[in-house]
């Protein structure tokens, strides 16, 4: 009886749902608004009949419909609400809802009696001939549906056959100009046998524009090129092609200058008089400041413009990046003023780069005030305050101070952690150069596209948690961070030390750790002394682009050189420490397709960590974990495995990490209202130990792991102002592998997890 009321509801619900949007539609009906002479304007199309074979025609019926005039009016499911509104809300009594229904959706009516369709065939054939179709034929009409009071727009074109390019060539004379633009010939965008294409030979223009540029022309212009045809000598449409400078184009655009002086002003503000500075001339360049604010020697290398070069755009914006690459500048200007060449040579310019350096301020505090949720139950509040000091030793040195606490609290749950508090401290410096510190001297030419640079890091942590344990550690770093490229990266710490100590245990948690000698394992390994390398491939920098990709791979890698200074029977120790030795390797792949304003984000993971030599276990604290706002977000921070693992209290928080990880996510984003943005997702993945630990049934991966990925999916709200997210993800498991086979497709919407994270997952 039950499943019948039920299926009767839902019946009732569908039905009243269709006569509720049928109702809507009709209610938006705009026909009883149209005037009586006119009809709403609600179609165009262009129909194409070639005479020979067009192998993009596609693309050329997208060009030609994109040029139509004026805009047909938008509809939805065959009605017209935007023109409704506009309609409603321009009533003698429109009344607020009206008003503002229109300001939001509303839009003008166009009618039939707007549309030129004369004016319209003439720029479609200018469209035609403008890609080779001349003596093309236009015919246009407009359908009028009387009894919806709509009209459409149809445009016919016979394209005629085009007209194809027989030969390109270079009329010249004696101006040197020519002889750059005949070298650079073999690189043309026009080629034998293309069609008649205006665009192509506006890009032809660019491109040669390009390359004089790039060899001192400082003041050519693309347009001082003229393009010439003559089908004169040719039957069955074919054209040849004529480049040639036009006539009376002034002298100084035709010769190349030089850079005769480059002036620096490492310390500009608007209040400047240049006047009043002193002069330092090192490099064969002038650093104009007053006291001393950058050092001369640290600056120069950044700087990729020299006296008796030819003037260079590429050099210019490449001095600019490297520059700005710094992190003491705001901005950075570069300004040419041409300078007074001697009067018997005017084959050559002369110019004076002027390069304008306007600085951050030095010295930086910023505060935050965090109240911290965590997906295993502990609440509380937060400080962060960050001190940030700038051009520290007048070489663009950067330093960072910061100090971070925290009070947690577990507000509810149950097991031994209820009601167990935690305190958590941080101070970290790193100290940022933005050189290489190497024994050997490299040349500020030998890195084409950022000069590397040198971090080094130190930081201290306490966290002490009650009932459980104190931890404190230690962790320096030395290394170097540059850019290969616009889209890569490059990270590697050849030094990277790490040391743990375990304090203060509680019983309990020497329970803990007597129940899972694999865990006891990796908290005793406490020093870790290694290398990590990172490398960063991000196709993300392109916003514009439809397919964008993201790759990022890391090496990490400890106890190699520790183990010819070691001593001991294993497990070895230096200075009485146990050491780690293990290798570890993970990859990131991301993969956005961007549609619409829309985008679907997809991504894998896969890591890999390797005990050896002087280690049975990777260290707790390079172990994986899964689960969380960043993970597979149905499942809480480090609830999910290690494989089919099922905890029994709540202290599996310790025991549910593995030295192998896999997940995948695919993520469905689309825009709401202004900043508010929606998202819809599906996660999934675990953690396993590739060796058997005894503690934890099942945590071991095996062939059969497809079959014990935890899965889940959801929605969230984003609020996105200026790429800072804030986000929100509302997600339940599917697919539980802690539970018993056949029992794990749970579809369990009925426990959601709540994810609260700032940027997005991937």
């Amino acid at each position: 009886m039950t499943r019948r009321t039920n299926h009767t509801l839902q019946l009732l619900t569908r039905v009243s749902a269709l006569l509720l949007l049928g109702l809507l539609l009709y209610s938006c009906s705009v026909e009883r608004f149209i005037p009586e002479d006119k009809f709403l304007y609600v179609d165009h199309r262009v129909e194409l009949t070639p005479d020979s074979v067009v192998n993009d025609i596609d693309n050329i019926q997208l060009d030609l419909e994109a040029a139509l005039r004026p805009d047909p009016v938008s509809g939805f499911l065959g009605g017209y609400p935007g023109v409704y509104f506009h309609y409603k809300a321009n009533r003698e009594k429109p009344g607020f809802i009206n008003r503002f229904l229109n300001k939001k959706f509303g839009q003008e009516p166009v009618y039939d009696t707007d549309v030129q369709t004369y004016e319209m065939e003439q720029i479609l054939l200018n469209r035609l001939e403008n890609k080779g179709f001349f003596y093309s034929v236009a015919t246009s009409e407009i359908v009028r549906d009387t009894t919806n009071k709509e009209a459409e727009a149809i445009y016919r074109l016979r394209m005629s056959k085009p007209y194809r390019l027989k030969t390109y060539q270079l009329d010249t004379d004696t101006l040197m100009v020519y002889n750059p633009i005949k070298n650079s010939l073999s690189e043309s965008l026009i080629k034998k046998d293309m069609r008649f294409d205006l665009s192509a030979m506006k890009a032809e223009r660019q491109r040669i524009d390009g390359v004089l540029k790039e060899r001192g022309y400082y003041n050519f212009n693309p347009a001082f090129l003229i393009f010439e045809t003559d089908t004169n000598q040719h039957k069955n449409r074919r054209f040849d092609l004529y480049l040639r400078l036009k006539k009376d184009v002034p002298t100084k655009s035709v010769i190349p200058y030089k850079i005769a002086k480059v002036n620096v002003y490492p310390n500009n503000t608007v209040e400047l008089d240049s006047s009043a500075l002193d002069t330092t001339r090192y490099a064969e360049k002038n650093f104009i400041q007053g006291e001393t604010f950058f050092k001369p020697k640290r600056l120069d290398p950044f700087i990729l413009l020299e006296e008796g070069d030819l003037y260079s755009p590429s050099t210019s914006k490449s001095t600019s990046r490297r520059l700005g690459s710094i992190g003491a500048y705001k901005f950075v200007n570069i300004r040419y003023n041409e300078l007074e060449t001697d009067a018997t040579d005017d084959s050559l310019g002369l110019l004076e780069a002027n390069i304008f350096l306007s600085p951050l301020n030095k010295r930086a505090v910023r505060a935050e005030v965090k109240a911290v949720t965590k997906s295993n139950g502990f609440t509380g509040p937060g400080l962060g305050l960050t001190f940030v000091n700038r051009n520290l030793f007048k070489g663009g040195e950067t330093l960072n101070i910061s100090l971070d606490g925290s009070y947690e609290v577990q507000a509810g749950g149950a097991g031994n952690n209820a009601g167990s508090s935690s305190i958590q401290l941080g101070l970290n410096g790193t100290l940022i150069l933005p050189r290489m510190l190497f024994p050997i001297t490299i040349s500020k030419n030998y890195f084409k596209y950022d000069i590397p640079k040198t971090k080094m890091e130190l930081g201290v942590a306490y966290l002490n948690r009650t009932q459980l344990f104190t931890l404190g550690s230690v962790e320096g770093k030395f290394g170097y961070v540059w850019q290969a490229n616009k889209y890569v990266t490059h990270e590697i710490n050849p030094v990277a030390i790490n040391y743990v100590s375990l304090a203060n245990t509680t019983p309990e948690f020497d329970e803990i750790l007597e129940a899972n000698p694999f865990l006891q394992t990796s908290f005793e390994q406490q020093f870790i002394s290694g290398l990590t390398y990172s490398f960063i491939y991000n196709g993300m920098v392109d916003a514009g682009k439809t397919h964008q990709i993201y790759f990022n791979a890391n090496f990490d890698t400890a106890g190699n050189s520790l183990s010819l200074f070691a001593s001991g029977d294993k497990p070895q120790s230096i200075f009485g420490l146990d050491y780690a030795q293990y290798a570890r390797l993970d990859a990131d792949v991301r993969y956005h397709f961007n549609f619409s304003n829309q985008t679907l984000a997809t991504r894998l993971f896969a890591g890999l960590g390797v005990p050896y030599g002087n280690s049975e276990v990777v260290p707790y604290t390079k172990q994986y974990f899964s689960g969380g706002p960043y993970s597979v977000r149905a499942f809480r921070t480090r609830s999910l495995g290690p494989g089919t693992y099922e905890p029994d209290n709540n202290n599996s928080y310790y025991d549910q990490t593995g030295n192998l990880r896999l997940e995948a996510n695919i993520e469905y984003r689309f825009p709401l209202i202004n900043v508010l943005k929606g998202a819809l997702f599906v996660d999934a993945g675990n953690v396993w130990n590739t060796t058997n630990n005894e503690a934890l049934e099942g945590d071991t991966f095996g062939s059969d792991f497809m079959s014990e990925l935890g899965i889940g999916g959801g929605f969230g709200l984003r609020v996105d102002i200026q790429s800072f997210v804030i986000r929100l993800d509302l997600a339940a498991p599917f697919h539980d592998p802690s539970l018993q086979q056949g029992q794990r497709w749970s579809w369990d919407v009925s426990n959601p997890i709540l994810n609260f994270a700032i940027g997005y997952p991937f």
